[in-house]
C-alpha cells in the first residue's frame, strides 16, 4: 500500500521517534492500519527477550486489553445459551470463590453480582492487584519492589475479600445512573465463569473460539499456550524504564501476548460484526455507556478514569469537544492496558490502532498517543 510521504514522515518522527525518546525504556510498538487514507504503517524500537531488535512481528503483553477478549468469549457463549448476563455470579462459580467475597456495611453482597456487572465494571468489588488494604501497600507496589510471584486463585480471592473493602454495591443496572469503577478483579472472576460453563482452561477457549477461527496465529497465554504460527521471543516488560521479570504472575492471571497485526485483525473483525453469530450481539456489548468518574483515591490515579466510557468489556474514548473546539477528534472503541498498550477501532475513519511502550507505569500513554494517531488520520480526509 502506498503512502504518503508527509503522514509517513509525521508518523515516524513527530509521533513515534518522539514517543521512544520520551521513554525510560527506549521501546516502543505502534500500529495504524486505515486503508481509506492508504495508510499501513508499524514502528518498532527497542530489544526482545532475546536481546534482539524489537520488530513489527514481535509480541507484547496485553495487559487489560485481554477484557476486551473475554468479553467478546462472554456474548459468544451467551449467544450458545451457555451464559445468562443477568443471572448471579453465584450460579457458576463454588462458595470457596464467592462466599463474602462483597462485603459491605455488615452484609454479604454478593449474590446480586451478576455477569453483566462483571462485564462493565458496576459490580463495586475492589481491585485485587491496585487497591490498598487498611495502612498497606497494594499488590502492584510490592511486586513492583520485591518482584516476581505466582498467585492462586484461593490467595487472590482471599486478598479481596479478607483485605479489601467494597466501593459501592452492586449497581441497579435498570437505573439511568449508575457507578462504576474499573477492577481487574470482576474479569478475573469472569474467566473463572468461562472455564466453569465450557468445561475447558481458559486458553483452549480461547483458541477453539477466537484464534483459531479468526487466523490469530500470533497470540498465546504466557506459558499456558503456544502460538499457531512460529513467533520471536517478546519485547521486554519493564517498569520505569527497568527490565520487570514477572512470568510467574502473568501466568497466575492467565496473560495474553500478542503482536500488533493480530491484534487490529481482531478488532477489525469485531466492529464489522464478523465474530459473532447474531448482529445484535455487536450491539448488545456497545449499548449503555457508562462514564468513569474523576479518580478520588491513589489506586484510581492508575486506572481508566474520566473521559473514559465504558460498555461490556469494551473502552469508548472521545477526546472533550472542549480540549479540540476547532478540530474534534472521533470516537475511538477498544481498551488499553497499565503496561502502556492499546487497541483501537474508529469507525468513522475505519481505522485500527494498536501499539505498545511495555512499560507497567505507562497506563496513561495510550490516551496521549492514540489521539495524535486519529488527528494525522482526520487531516488525510
Amino acid at each position: 500500500m502506498s503512502m504518503n510521504r508527509n503522514i509517513s514522515s509525521a508518523l515516524q518522527n513527530d509521533l513515534f521517534q518522539a514517543l521512544v525518546d520520551s521513554r525510560p525504556g527506549k521501546q516502543a510498538i505502534v500500529a495504524i492500519d486505515a486503508p481509506k487514507q492508504s495508510v499501513q504503517w508499524i514502528g518498532a524500537a527497542g530489544v526482545n527477550a532475546a536481546g534482539e531488535a524489537v520488530t513489527k512481528e514481535t509480541p507484547y503483553f496485553i495487559a487489560s486489553i485481554d477484557k476486551l477478549y473475554n468479553a467478546t468469549i462472554a456474548m459468544k457463549l451467551m449467544e450458545a445459551d451457555q451464559l445468562d448476563l443477568d443471572k448471579s455470579i453465584c450460579d457458576y462459580l463454588p462458595d470457596a470463590i464467592t462466599q463474602g467475597l462483597h462485603l459491605l456495611e455488615g452484609k454479604d453482597r454478593t449474590a446480586a453480582i451478576t455477569i453483566r456487572h462483571l462485564l462493565t465494571h458496576a459490580s463495586g468489588l475492589p481491585d485485587w492487584f491496585e487497591d490498598y488494604p487498611k495502612r498497606s501497600p497494594s499488590l502492584a507496589d510490592i511486586v513492583f519492589e520485591e518482584g516476581d510471584r505466582e498467585l492462586t486463585r484461593d490467595e487472590l480471592f482471599g486478598h479481596v475479600r479478607d483485605r479489601l473493602k467494597p466501593h459501592f454495591p452492586p449497581q441497579d443496572l435498570t437505573k439511568t445512573r449508575q457507578k462504576i469503577r474499573y477492577s481487574d478483579t470482576n474479569f478475573i472472576l469472569l474467566a473463572e465463569i468461562i472455564e466453569a460453563v465450557t468445561g475447558q482452561p481458559l486458553h483452549e477457549v480461547h483458541q477453539q473460539l477466537l484464534y483459531e477461527p479468526l487466523g490469530l496465529s500470533h497470540t498465546y497465554f504466557l506459558n499456558h499456550s503456544s502460538p499457531l504460527s512460529p513467533t520471536p521471543p517478546p519485547m521486554v516488560l519493564r517498569v520505569k524504564g527497568e527490565p520487570l521479570h514477572i512470568p510467574l504472575l502473568v501466568q497466575s492471571i492467565k496473560g495474553i501476548y500478542s503482536t500488533a497485526a493480530d491484534m487490529m485483525r481482531f478488532i477489525r473483525l469485531l466492529m464489522k460484526g464478523d465474530v459473532f453469530e447474531k448482529p445484535e450481539t455487536l450491539a448488545t456489548m456497545m449499548n449503555g455507556w457508562r462514564r468513569f468518574g474523576l479518580p478520588l483515591d491513589k489506586a484510581a490515579l492508575r486506572s481508566p478514569n474520566w473521559p473514559i466510557e465504558y460498555a461490556m468489556g469494551m473502552m469508548r474514548f472521545r477526546v472533550p469537544r472542549l480540549f479540540t473546539p476547532f478540530a474534534p477528534i472521533p470516537a475511538a472503541f477498544g481498551h488499553t492496558g497499565s503496561t502502556g498498550c492499546w487497541l483501537f477501532y474508529c469507525p468513522e475513519l475505519d481505522a485500527a490502532l494498536s501499539g505498545s511502550v511495555e512499560d507497567a507505569t505507562a497506563g496513561p500513554v495510550p490516551f496521549q498517543t492514540a489521539p495524535k494517531m486519529l488527528r494525522l488520520l482526520s487531516q488525510l480526509g
